[in-house]
């Protein structure tokens, strides 16, 4: 554990191997060459720091150049021992390696020719004793192509790994880790993949994936697989709610009116039941049409403070098994349980919302109606919007299909609108491509606020918001989940930090993100902490919302390339959660409603409560783009009264 390991230049916490990165460069100055695979992976790595200029900020100018110019001795020290490896010394050489040098072994030994020299049953029994295992073979093409024939023997020997088959094709972000033999027919393919639905051993989240993906023959993924997969996966979770010896937890959302309490809302949690209360009193006083807009946004918490959507699934509401057991697809939106939980919130606030306005012969489709032909002509000027409500008596099925259709014609009104600064009516008839969420276009210059990829920004947010960042724990009465929750709730000096976090929190003071004021470590301020939160959280932050001192934070950040600014209605994730529920034009795995319900394709067998989550559904989304209009138009019009 004491070993020298890069873990790519984003991250923060490399400072904590800079004791042993010393250690390492002094016995190599030293005259100390590699003895063991070990010895040479380690300066490998060491090397790795050097080249990204990973290196202790307590180095002089004249030290920093110093070590630069070891690379060239460093490659040559680790390619010499790598290239003397041959039959005789393979299985002494490798076998002891273990896991945590395990990728690195492979790349060094294809790097400097080692499996052309080695016998392939010598230099697999040599990797497999050294803890490498099939998934890390497979993952250097080097190694796929010299030993072809005995890879793809030890991919055909066990159904197990299908699960790298599922991995190349399916799984998002993995293909490029995973090399199969040329000698590896559609054929194999296919076999492995039936013989992995048939064995005991089968995954039921891989197996969802073979369900759910695309046809490709050539992948040994055809209709006979997919439907294979769907009867195998159906009686998986079948007996996995047959067991006796089961879990059963209770889990869900309830919501209540109250005739007594005084608060608009009150939320309870009951192990992992959540119950939202809500005043009959606060609901009878708002009960005008602009009230019961801000109630979607304020009360049921549609958006924040910031008008940005809380509905999307963000990575951050992840947890920390949800991030470590990822079977998602290519094209597969990621949910989990805290996306779930939104989910079922506002659609049981929609339907409760729903009920209580229809017994105040109020409807909501007819509050949607108000917004868009009354309220946008007199607060803004905007003529020529228009929503029709769906026609009385209708089923929840034409309900469905009539809201799907009007939702986009009320996104392409405000696109029209946006572009000429009006709707015009002939103009907007001869529209009828399909809306594209990610390019509604916004009113507003440079509306919001995304991280780039930059390396800098990338460890600033990960050491700062992440529950496995290297700050959060300073002691058994001094942590929290986040480093920045421990420092904005506790007076923290410097000294309270250990030495390898210390190196951690001047990289963070050096960035100009934290300072040092003798007592306390801290924010240097409050803005800055904001932005960085916003840009974690919401994956994004609305620029126009921020105070002066915010933009100003921006606009020093963007300078250094930690951020970009670009403009639509929807921020990236709330077009990306639109696309997931409507369409197939960025997720494979969604429901696709605005497709079935307007082609017709729902299944013939859905009931007319299937019907009615969908109208649900329908009026949750558009609650979500008035929410979004709204906002667009009293940001537009306070910025025109500022200028």
């Amino acid at each position: 554990m004491n070993l020298v390991k890069f873990y790519g230049p984003a991250d923060l916490a490399s400072a904590w191997h800079f004791d042993r990165l010393n250690e390492v460069i002094a016995k190599f100055r030293a005259g100390t060459a590699p003895l063991t695979a070990v010895d040479a992976i380690e300066l490998y790595n060491v090397y790795l720091y050097i080249d990204a200029d990973l290196l202790p900020a307590t180095y002089s100018p004249e030290e920093h150049a110093a070590v630069r110019d070891l690379r060239p001795s460093l490659i040559a020290a680790f390619s010499r021992f790598f290239s003397q490896i041959d039959d005789s010394n393979v299985i002494s050489h490798v076998s002891d390696v273990g896991f945590l040098y395990s990728a690195e072994l492979v790349e060094l030994l294809g790097r400097n020719k080692a499996y052309d020299r080695c016998d392939p049953e010598l230099m697999i029994k040599a990797l497999t004793l050294a803890g490498v295992n099939l998934a890390t073979m497979l993952g250097n093409k080097k190694l796929v192509t010299s030993y072809e024939g005995h890879v793809r023997e030890a991919l055909l020997a066990d159904p197990k790994n299908a699960e790298h088959l599922v991995r190349k094709y399916l799984l998002k972000d993995a293909s490029s880790d995973v090399h199969l033999p040329k000698s590896f027919s559609v054929s194999d393919s296919r076999d492995l993949l039936s013989g992995y639905l048939d064995s005991a051993g089968a995954n039921l989240n891989y197996v969802r994936l073979i369900e759910t993906a695309p046809v490709e023959p050539q992948n040994g993924i055809d209709a006979k697989i997919k439907l294979k997969a769907k009867r195998r996966a159906a009686l998986m979770v079948e007996e996995l709610f047959n067991q006796e010896s089961a879990l059963k937890i209770k889990t869900g959302t309830e919501v209540r009116l109250s005739d007594s309490q005084q608060e608009p809302v009150q939320v309870q949690l009951d192990e992992m039941v959540t119950t939202f209360t809500y005043s009959r009193r606060w609901l009878d006083e708002t009960l005008d049409m602009a009230s019961i807009l801000n109630n979607f946004q304020h009360l049921f918490e549609f958006a924040d403070n910031h008008a940005l959507l809380t509905l999307p699934s963000y990575t951050s509401e992840l947890g920390v098994f949800e991030r470590l057991i990822n079977s998602s697809g290519r094209r597969d939106y990621l949910t989990g349980a805290a996306y779930n939980a939104k989910e079922a919130s506002s659609l049981i606030q929609t339907r409760l919302y729903q009920d209580y306005l229809a017994s105040k012969n109020i409807g909501l489709e007819e509050v949607i109606s108000w917004f868009f032909a009354d309220y946008l002509r007199v607060e803004f000027k905007a003529e020529n919007f228009s929503f029709a409500p769906s026609a009385a008596g209708s089923s929840y099925l034409e309900k469905a299909r009539h809201l799907f259709a009007e939702m986009e014609g009320v996104v392409n009104q405000f696109k029209l609108f946006v572009q000429d600064g009006e709707v015009d009516r002939e103009l907007l008839a001869l529209t009828s491509d399909p809306v594209a969420y990610r390019e509604v276009p916004s009113l507003l210059e440079g509306k919001y606020v995304y991280a780039t990829e930059h390396n800098e920004i990338a460890g600033v947010l990960h050491t700062l918001f992440s529950d496995q960042s290297g700050l959060t724990y300073i002691k058994e009465a001094l942590h929290d989940s986040s480093a920045a929750r421990l420092l904005l709730l506790n007076k923290i000096s410097y000294a309270d930090f250990a030495a390898h976090q210390q190196r951690t929190v001047d990289e963070l003071i050096r960035l100009g993100v934290l300072e040092n004021t003798g007592t306390r470590v801290q924010f240097v301020g409050q803005q800055h902490v904001e932005v960085l939160y916003k840009l974690h959280d919401t994956q994004g932050a609305a620029y126009h919302r921020l105070t002066r001192q915010g933009r100003d934070y921006v606009d020093s950040i963007e300078s250094r390339g930690w951020v970009s600014r670009e403009s639509s209605l929807l921020t990236e994730s709330e077009a990306s959660y639109f696309n997931y529920l409507l369409n197939k034009t960025e997720f494979s795995n969604g429901p696709e409603l605005r497709n079935k319900y307007l082609h017709g394709s729902q299944p013939p067998s859905a009931s007319e409560a299937e019907h009615f989550h969908t109208y649900l559904t329908a009026l949750k989304l558009l609650m979500s783009l008035v929410i979004k209009i709204n906002d667009e138009f009293c940001l537009f019009y306070e910025e025109e009264g500022r200028s």
